[in-house]
């Protein structure tokens, strides 16, 4: 009997990467992979290809998918309770929004795109009016744009996570600005984290009107919180939190300023508590305000190619990331999950 207990408690201290999926190969269109999502209890991956939503079992077999969508959908984060998928969705008039939103003309906002995954049931399911696929606004984001404050180009990242400050407890949304990486600005080396209650997401959320903005949502975040990490282009891609090591991991288009690094990834303790104080280099906002930096809350720089294409937390310092390219047979563009180990210096694939 003792070697029986003994026998199970070692397989249960043992990595479980073995046990899961390692690669999942899956093609979109013409657009890149924007965000992925891992759903372990259907055994389902998702995937944001930019124009349409697509669901894969994880030998990457498709199963069901959602185009004609309006805008640009991008970073993703399942959430296990609902079996909701929160993605971020721009519908703006710019080079982003080029093809995708062309209608925006100059009356650019900002959405979170709440996809009920089970709703999902066929291939080339249409955005419009359909159950399956709501908008929230986030008016936060949409004021800052068309101010041009903290050099706000939209929305991207995603991520859910308790509140920041905190160790464990309710989780939150939370929703990252892209920022522009304008070299003559000084107002945009912080990351704009949004923090919002997730039922009251859910319950501003309405359906897909075609050539309508819809405008409701929250009047304001529950927090809105600033990460000084130096330049970037477009700002956070893609978000993760990791319970296991407590750690915020931000992916990004590294910036081009000379008196920064110029990381790809940014990560810091989410249970430490914010310092509330003056943004450094805004000078059109003299408020304090609660920011992660690098003095009293560490912000590490990470070098590491992937992630701001997609990523999926798995737990225990395990992540799923995409890596992205364009099928030299079909033409198309793919996404190559692989599930990768974060060591507490880098991530390494999950095998070695």
């Amino acid at each position: 009997m003792k070697r029986i207990v003994f026998l199970f408690l070692l397989l249960a201290a043992m990595p479980y990467s073995f046990a899961i999926t390692q690669e999942v190969y899956v093609e979109g269109g013409n657009h890149h992979v924007q965000g992925i999502a891992y759903d372990p209890d259907a055994s389902k991956m998702y995937f944001s290809f930019t124009d349409q939503f697509i669901v894969t079992d994880m030998e990457g077999n498709l199963l069901g998918s959602v185009r004609h969508i309006q805008g640009h959908l991008g970073a993703m984060v399942f959430d296990r309770e609902s079996r909701r998928v929160y993605a971020s969705l721009e519908c703006k008039d710019d080079v982003i929004g080029k093809g995708l939103s062309d209608f925006a003309k100059g009356r650019s906002m900002f959405y979170i795109a709440i996809i009920d995954v089970d709703k999902v049931t066929s291939v080339d399911m249409d955005s419009e009016d359909n159950e399956a696929f709501k908008i929230v606004c986030v008016r936060e984001a949409t004021k800052d744009y068309h101010t041009r404050f903290y050099g706000c180009s939209g929305i991207d990242g995603v991520a859910i996570a308790p509140k920041i400050g905190k160790r464990g407890g309710k989780n939150y949304l939370y929703v990252a600005y892209g920022i522009y990486g304008d070299k003559e600005r000084s107002d945009n080396d912080s990351q704009v984290l949004l923090r919002y209650n997730l039922k009251d997401l859910d319950k501003y959320a309405g359906k897909v009107r075609f050539g309508d903005f819809y405008s409701e949502g929250p009047k304001k975040p529950l927090a809105k919180y600033f990460v000084y990490t130096g330049n970037t282009n477009w700002g956070v891609q893609n978000m993760a939190y990791d319970p296991g090591s407590g750690k915020m991991f931000l992916f990004v288009y590294k910036g081009s300023k000379e008196q920064f690094t110029n990381y790809d990834a940014f990560s810091f303790d989410l249970s430490k508590r914010p310092v509330k104080r003056g943004l450094i280099g805004v000078e059109y906002d003299t408020s304090r305000h609660p920011v992660i930096g690098s003095w009293e809350n560490q912000v590490s720089g990470i070098f590491f190619k992937y992630g701001s294409t997609g990523v999926s937390p798995l737990g225990d310092g395990l992540f799923y990331f995409s890596e992205n390219g364009r099928s030299k047979t079909t033409g198309k563009q793919y996404c190559r999950v692989r599930l990768y180990r974060w060591d507490g210096e880098g991530f390494v694939p999950a095998g070695r």
